[in-house]
């Protein structure tokens, strides 16, 4: 179980705007005080468009954060399957960020060398010989309950050592991708869930009132805080005996 768990339901998109800003500006100062630096790893989906509404709210000295991703697509980062593309055209510019504060992957390399790569770049922001702890970790939720690149069923969701793996049987495309495991998911400071529409209702409803054993569900941080911060339409299986 992770040490705390928390369940926001808002009414309104603007209060999941407001909920999660207010998280991220609380996580980041202390970060910064106690690290001076802010470590926070992103997934990619709707998540891009919340952050493009909630990281304009946020008072913080932008130049302390470093931006990982939880999973990436191994493709060029001007292809629209880039994750890391997506944000650079997105948020770049509406924060006062840098290219440089964004840990990317190579996209030229195949997937178990990007990994690999990808393992090296980290490791420079985390003290040796020990699982990376992140901040906060963004975390998305597919319809199928799979969260960063791990989905039901896969041989990677068993994985105890590495901290980033490839992965070439993605069961929907791009095939190749690289992505967080458990081991470093789950000893992040805080993992975030931030879930808005009633096309996520069905899988909420199985994670948090069902509690089938899904990908989603497995993120539990040993030491720190789990927070799922969902819209209505989201919860709105929650309360229901409906399927």
């Amino acid at each position: 179980m992770a040490q705390t768990t928390d369940i926001f339901v808002e009414p309104h998109y603007e209060d999941v705007i407001s909920r999660l800003t207010t998280l991220l500006k609380k996580n980041s100062d202390e970060a910064i005080v106690r690290d001076d630096i802010f470590k926070i790893g992103l997934s990619g989906g709707s998540l891009v468009n919340i952050l493009m509404q909630t990281l304009p709210n946020i008072s913080t000295d932008w130049s302390k954060w470093r931006f990982f991703f939880c999973d990436e697509r191994v493709v060029p980062f001007d292809n629209g399957e880039s994750t890391y593309g997506l944000y650079k055209t997105s948020l770049l510019g509406t924060v006062p960020i840098t290219e440089d504060q964004f840990i990317k992957i190579d996209p030229e390399l195949s997937a178990e060398e990007a990994a690999r790569d990808y393992i090296k770049k980290m490791s420079v922001y985390f003290p040796p010989d020990s699982l990376p702890k992140f901040d906060v970790l963004l975390l998305g939720l597919g319809p199928d309950g799979h969260t960063c690149s791990l989905f039901p069923n896969h041989k990677l969701l068993d994985e105890t050592s590495l901290w980033v793996c490839p992965i070439n049987d993605s069961p929907k495309p791009p095939l190749s991708r690289i992505t967080f495991t458990f081991p470093v998911i789950n000893n992040a400071r805080v993992c975030i869930f931030a879930v808005l529409g009633s096309s996520k209702a069905k899988i909420i409803k199985r994670i948090l009132k069902d509690h089938e054993n899904l990908p989603a569900a497995r993120v539990e941080p040993t030491s720190g805080s789990l927070y799922w911060i969902l819209d209505q339409d989201a919860a709105k299986l929650m309360d229901s005996n409906s399927d």
